[in-house]
């Protein structure tokens, strides 16, 4: 059976289908409503484009996914019957769970689009496989990677998605310590254990513009060296490099651009940050023919620094504020599963390169 990262990245998909159908997860209760009742409940009389959308869209990946795995794993017979089912039985199960949850309002509407959507996404997947896109991606999969490309390949793309929700310092992903010290002093609070806690300056400044420049050009090296672990050919990895840094700057206006209105989507450039990403792309084109194994180590090292130096800056207090106002971003986010990924992204990039460096020490 061919392996096949499009099985990893289903399961992503119906991750974040579960964590934004169930949020806020609080506040379960019994409504004396059974919980079929949506199936047969009256059409919703308010509804939004948006509403119709965001319900096609959201399963549309799923769907494809599923079909990619079924048709990469010699079972594309029944892809789009067997991908549609399984995005109808998550439908169902998600739709019906919302019944105790008093925050969200199931709708027959919503399951409809819903089963819609995977459908969609399913039926492009096999439409893609008769026309020998998944073939031809297949054989530039085998040119551009090595054998074992899952794990990066996965870790590549998902690291524009985390890049979507607001962050101190444009590709800072993995602020995480100021948010854990607060989490354990409200979990101690008020027991011994409380003064066992490091105690964080209370006026903590913005980083310096040489800290920032540092931190925004190994947040661009970074999944570069990622990329260079599996890419083959040093001209690939320069192509690689070059659309790694359009997508980051893409998704980071992006993410502006959601938080805080379309006409600021550009503010986030500044002369450190700019100087940051014009300097870390030129150290990837650099560095496009280092040795896998010697690039996978100068990540890791490169990781250590980077996050070192940007668990130095503060959350911004107000990212909070302004997505609680801003329901587009709030859905595009996955109501805060986004910001998990940008938290977790980096530290599951180290586990993987250690991983790899070594088994490459192991192989030599």
């Amino acid at each position: 059976m061919q392996k096949t990262s499009a099985w990893p990245l289903a399961l992503s998909c119906i991750g974040l289908i579960m964590y934004a159908s169930l949020y806020p997860f609080s506040d379960w209760r019994d409504q004396n409503v059974a919980p079929w009742a949506f199936l047969v409940a009256p059409w919703p009389r308010y509804w939004t484009g948006f509403d119709v959308g965001a319900n096609i869209l959201g399963y549309v990946p799923a769907g494809f996914f599923l079909a990619l795995t079924a048709c990469r794993t010699g079972r594309g017979r029944n892809a789009v019957l067997g991908a549609t089912l399984v995005c109808l039985l998550l439908s169902m199960c998600m739709e019906t769970v919302q019944i105790y949850l008093p925050a969200r309002v199931p709708s027959n509407l919503d399951f409809g689009l819903n089963v819609l959507g995977g459908w969609l996404g399913a039926l492009s997947a096999t439409w893609l496989e008769r026309l020998g896109a998944l073939a031809r991606w297949g054989r530039i999969r085998a040119r551009w990677f090595v054998a074992e490309a899952r794990g990066a390949l996965v870790l590549l793309a998902l690291w524009p998605v985390a890049l979507l929700f607001p962050l101190a310092v444009p590709l800072g992903l993995g602020q995480v310590i100021e948010r854990t010290l607060s989490m354990l002093e409200a979990v101690f609070e008020n027991t011994p254990f409380q003064q066992w806690l490091p105690v964080r300056g209370g006026d903590a400044q913005w980083l310096l513009p040489p800290v920032e420049f540092f931190c925004v050009a190994l947040g661009l090296v970074i999944p570069c060296l990622l990329g260079f672990c599996i890419v083959r050919a040093w001209g690939r990895r320069a192509v690689l490099a070059l659309g790694t840094a359009g997508i980051g700057i893409a998704m980071t206006s992006l993410s502006a651009a959601l938080t805080y209105g379309p006409q600021h989507a550009w503010e986030w450039v500044h002369p450190p940050v700019l100087a940051g990403l014009v300097s870390g792309l030129v150290l990837s084109l650099v560095l496009v023919k280092i040795p896998h194994r010697a690039g996978a180590a100068l990540a890791l090292l490169a990781m250590g620094m980077y996050l070192t130096l940007l668990n130095q800056a503060p959350a911004d207090p107000y990212f909070t504020q302004t997505l609680q106002t801003w329901e587009q971003g709030r859905f595009i986010r996955f109501h805060g599963l986004v910001q998990w990924l940008g938290w977790v992204w980096p530290y599951a990039v180290a586990v993987y390169l250690l991983q790899h460096v070594w088994q490459a020490g192991g192989k030599n």
